[in-house]
């Protein structure tokens, strides 16, 4: 009867030690997928995020299309801007891709 336990505990450590390296490489490229891929992308998101909440009145901007243009007017997901003396158009937020510079910033009343 030992002998026939021992069998088995036998197999149930081998079977335990092959699930577990069958596992632990699994259980890596997870974690590099996760460090080396959807970590920075959500941090670019952030930074992304962060840069169209501060467009303010003001500043200057080049869009995705490569429009360079004053920020004229603000909405919730859009903004008016400027590209000419006589030319106002309106764009969405998501299409800004860089804040050049801030021009005549006047402080919003509230």
């Amino acid at each position: 009867m030992k002998i026939i336990l021992g069998l088995f505990l036998q197999q149930a450590q081998g079977g335990f030690e092959q699930l577990l390296s069958t596992i632990v490489p699994f259980l890596l490229i997870i974690l590099v997928f996760y460090f080396l891929i959807l970590r920075p992308q959500q941090k670019r998101q952030k930074e992304r995020a962060k840069l169209l909440e501060s467009v303010r009145k003001g500043d200057r901007i080049i869009t995705t299309g490569g429009m360079h243009g004053l920020v004229e007017g603000l909405e919730d997901k859009s903004v008016l801007v400027k590209i000419d003396d006589n030319v106002k158009v309106k764009i969405e937020k998501s299409a800004i891709s860089v804040i050049i510079g801030v021009t005549d910033r006047t402080p919003e009343k509230k």
